[in-house]
């Protein structure tokens, strides 16, 4: 199935579109399915890395983990993003490694109808696609510092999981179908 026959889900008059977080480690494909996702629904689409302060940026390219503390004002530059959108009634689809509970908490302060759209990879196929992207400032080093905080959705949690393996557009047509079915 492609792109064009997964049907965006539609909501009563008025209703409030959802929001989906595309989300994973590096390497998982967040921007190429954000962006097909984004496509799919005529949603718009956030590139959660665009967001990140130049300092984050840099202490990444030297091969430097995020901390808790750095993260925080990146994630409000993408929750205010998204509630902006919303706010003017769009239909919202980001990318955002969203690693831990605690991230996904503070996104969803902004907005909290989120739809996580978690893209599972094994660490050895994260640290190959990170090690041949070009031009990006996220060493392949700094893998396994992600999936060493990583906090999966929890069953409690609006989240999809899916296989980041998979070719974009089953993904994409995945993450139509349960929004659909939620609608």
């Amino acid at each position: 199935m492609d792109e064009k026959t997964a049907q965006a889900p539609t909501g009563a008059p008025g209703s409030v579109p959802p929001t989906i977080v595309v989300m994973g480690v590096a390497g998982c494909g967040k921007s190429a399915v954000g962006t097909a996702l984004a496509k799919a629904l005529g949603a718009t689409f956030i590139e959660g890395d665009r967001l990140h302060p130049p300092e984050n940026v840099a202490r990444m390219a030297r091969g430097e983990a995020l901390t808790d503390q750095l993260r925080e004002g990146w994630l409000d530059a993408i929750g205010e993003r998204i509630a902006d959108l919303v706010g003017q009634g769009q239909w919202v689809v980001a990318a955002c490694s969203a690693l831990k509970r605690s991230y996904r908490d503070r996104l969803r302060g902004f907005r909290g109808e989120i739809v996580f759209v978690y893209l599972e990879i094994d660490p050895a196929t994260a640290r190959r696609r990170v090690g041949n992207r070009k031009g990006h400032f996220m060493p392949a080093s700094l893998v396994d510092s992600q999936f060493a905080i990583l906090e999966p959705p929890g069953a409690d949690e609006k989240a999809l999981t899916v296989d980041a393996t998979l070719p974009i557009v089953d993904i994409v047509t995945a993450a139509v179908n349960l929004l659909a079915a939620r609608s």
